[in-house]
């Protein structure tokens, strides 16, 4: 499973995750019981929705700054298909739901990239 939080954490918590595992975006999960993404979380989310606009960050919690709602992806899309939301959302990154609805992973340009075909990492 992948690096989560949720809406309660506060920012210095979330940007200490992306610290540790170096990574721009995590998903925020409704609970640590169920898992169901409820948004995402980036490095630039806390960024422009905090001190780019004057407010504190260390007052503030993931549900402040998160992108909502989720946009996620069942397991069994093809890669193909990935990349034709990514494109049509302008977003990098994908959670990955199992068949519960559960956060069990995240897909990314990046590994589209490293796995894919070149034609499929020029269309993103």
């Amino acid at each position: 499973y992948p690096n989560c939080c949720v809406p309660e954490m506060s920012l210095q918590d979330a940007a200490k995750i992306m610290l540790e595992h170096d990574c721009g975006e995590i998903p925020v999960i409704n609970t640590w019981q169920e898992k169901r993404p409820v948004g995402v979380i980036t490095d630039r989310d806390i960024c422009c929705r905090s001190l780019a606009v004057g407010k504190d960050p260390m007052k503030m919690k993931v549900r402040d700054c998160m992108s909502s709602p989720a946009i996620t992806v069942p397991l069994d899309m093809s890669v193909e298909e990935c990349c034709i939301l990514m494109e049509e959302e302008q977003i990098r990154r994908l959670p990955v739901v199992d068949e519960k609805g559960q956060c069990c992973g995240i897909v990314s340009q990046a590994d589209i990239a490293r796995m894919g075909s070149e034609s499929l990492a020029g269309t993103l």
